[in-house]
């Protein structure tokens, strides 16, 4: 799998942490907890795909 792909696949997971975050934000009592971990996950995401974005850059 090439790191275009691999980015592609962390941008849909991060839509998908994304939705899970807004339909946690819509419960009459979100979870404290689940939302610090659904953000902690988004972050991840986010930065395993700079990082790969900043490498397939330097190999160009």
């Amino acid at each position: 799998m090439g790191e275009g792909e691999r980015i592609e696949l962390m941008k849909i997971k991060h839509e998908a942490l994304e939705m899970k975050l807004k339909d946690e934000k819509r419960k009459l009592q979100p979870d404290p907890a689940t939302l610090a971990d659904i953000k902690k996950r988004k972050l991840v995401v986010k930065d395993e795909m700079t990082r790969l974005a900043h490498a397939g850059a330097a190999l160009v």
